[in-house]
């Protein structure tokens, strides 16, 4: 079955252009003018991505990724003409797995697209592989599973894939340029502060799970590593 997914916009010219694009890639296409609809359709259509403007009707982009993370998971790139850094990283921070500013490349946006996606569908091949580190941090690769100290740990997928490439590579700092080509899927084009945003959520996530389990070390000017 074809992947779906949901677009999130008011301006028929850019809904229009990508509808094109994404049928021709062929992917399934549904299309939402305003927030309230847009958090209907998250519901019904269950798309595999969402593509989300903030300055839409209703409800604003902000405020519908914010309400769709209480729940649902779905990756979400937010697409505005709001380019400012605080709106990249309160996006971030909200969970938007990416971000593109208007007037955007359709080439670069459908490779995000595709990049997002299959960050999603990539698992680990083969049997059950754990990784862990100190402070009872424990990763099943295979399950997608965190565990601190034998309590679920709650990660989207980015986090997730951030943490899996600084697992496996232990002891060795990965550069944030290293970081969003293999976690995001490509080369990155735009600021490599994201890294430092998506990994101060998962900093915090860990901290609050356990103070022992951040063992993410920032290496100055560098980038991360755990060991």
């Amino acid at each position: 079955m074809p992947q779906r997914i949901l677009v999130v916009d008011d301006e028929p010219a850019v809904t229009d252009l990508l509808a094109y694009n994404l049928r021709k890639a062929h992917f399934e296409i549904s299309i939402a003018s305003d927030g309230r609809a847009a958090l209907r359709l998250a519901g019904e259509f269950n798309p595999d991505l969402i593509l989300l403007d903030l300055m839409i009707p209703e409800v604003d982009g902000l405020d519908v990724c914010r309400e769709l993370r209480k729940s649902n998971n779905v990756p979400i790139i937010m697409i505005t003409a709001r380019g400012e850094e605080t709106d990249r990283v309160v996006g971030l921070e909200l969970g938007a797995d990416d971000y593109v500013t208007k007037p955007f490349s359709v080439r670069e946006l459908m490779a995000r697209v595709k990049a997002v996606l299959r960050r999603v569908e990539n698992k680990a091949s083969g049997s059950s592989t754990i990784l862990s580190a100190e402070g009872g941090l424990r990763m099943d690769v295979e399950r997608r599973e965190v565990i601190v100290n034998d309590a679920p740990l709650e990660l989207t997928r980015l986090e997730f894939d951030l943490l899996h490439r600084l697992l496996i590579n232990p002891g060795r700092v990965l550069t944030r340029e290293r970081l969003l080509e293999q976690a995001w899927g490509y080369d990155f084009v735009g600021d490599t502060r994201a890294v430092d945003s998506a990994v101060k959520r998962l900093r915090a996530k860990l901290r609050a799970a356990s103070p022992q389990a951040d063992c993410i070390e920032s290496v100055r000017g560098l980038g991360y590593r755990i060991g």
